[in-house]
């Protein structure tokens, strides 16, 4: 990757945090845990510094040591703020995913900060917001700062993702791996559940699916199944089989035929190789993929969740 003279270490890049900013943070499989660590280093030079997050994963926020230094503002409740957020150290805001970037854009929730993880920039100098375009994207476009750790394991992936180098204040190089999680053994009953569920689907049916052992092992049972699409917040490992056998074609979906549509992936390395430079799957603003106005346009929508 051919340097560039805003490359900085994480040390001199969290340099642009102050003491009172609002700071948002890249979430699941995308949590810039480099530039994290290099903040959180700072803590006792730091006050109340509020970090607005939809989930961190592979990076808990529940420190006791935060008391004073980080307040945690979270949009989504998981395991890594859950205790910050039941605390005086951290809050929740209940709220729409598909609303969150409205906060960011209307400036009820305005950012000073925005800490990402991002692609290589291609040819043309442009980065992909990779596995997470959710409510990143609507940061990247209103933070008044923008930090990032530009990492070649991030897939490069399609849709409202990309960001000019240019708009970047200042990024690191980073290698970590892209947090996984990886499938569990599905039980005898999840089986059972799922192959009840996977009845109920029709052919050319739109598919919304949460994460966890029931929708995939749904997923397991729709190998017969013909000319499924694909319009939901995220996805996984469980859908590659069925794309690769011919199954999930999207031929009869009124909104991008053709594509697979979600606003983040979380998985194994398998779905971030699946998503790397693929133009059949497009990470849309979760404003766009969550909107019931589009979600009602295309044909029997079924959503899988637990």
């Amino acid at each position: 990757m051919q340097k560039h003279t805003k490359f900085v270490s994480a040390e001199e890049a969290v340099k642009h945090v102050s003491s009172g900013n609002r700071v948002f943070i890249h979430g699941s499989a995308a949590t810039p845990k480099v530039l994290l660590n290099a903040l959180v280093d700072r803590k006792r030079e730091l006050k109340s510094v509020e970090m607005v997050s939809v989930s961190t994963i592979g990076f808990d926020l529940n420190d006791e040591s935060f008391e004073g230094h980080f307040f945690i503002n979270s949009l989504f409740v998981s395991e890594s703020v859950r205790k910050a957020v039941n605390s005086s150290r951290g809050d929740y805001i209940p709220v729409f995913l598909s609303e969150i970037p409205g906060l960011f854009h209307k400036n009820i929730l305005p950012l000073d900060i925005a800490l990402l993880h991002v692609s290589v920039p291609d040819k043309h100098g442009y980065v992909s917001l990779g596995t997470s375009v959710d409510v990143a994207r609507a940061a990247a476009q209103t933070a008044k700062i923008i930090i990032a750790q530009i990492n070649p394991q991030m897939p490069r992936t399609h849709g409202d993702t990309f960001l000019h180098i240019s708009k970047i204040d200042g990024y690191v190089d980073a290698t970590d791996p892209i947090y996984e999680v990886i499938p569990g053994e599905i039980s005898a009953v999840e089986q059972k559940i799922g192959k009840n569920v996977a009845s109920l689907v029709e052919d050319r049916a739109t598919l919304q699916m949460g994460i966890g052992a029931i929708p995939n092992a749904v997923l397991t049972y729709l190998t017969n199944h013909k000319d499924l699409g694909i319009h939901t917040e995220m996805f996984s490992d469980g859908l590659i089989d069925l794309y690769q056998r011919g199954v999930i074609t999207g031929a009869y979906k009124n909104k991008h035929p053709g594509k697979i549509v979600s606003s983040f992936v979380i998985g194994s390395k398998k779905i971030y190789d699946f998503i790397d430079d693929n133009p059949s799957v497009l990470l849309l603003d979760c404003a766009y993929t969550n909107s019931t106005q589009v979600i009602r346009q295309n044909p029997k929508v079924t959503a899988i969740n637990s």
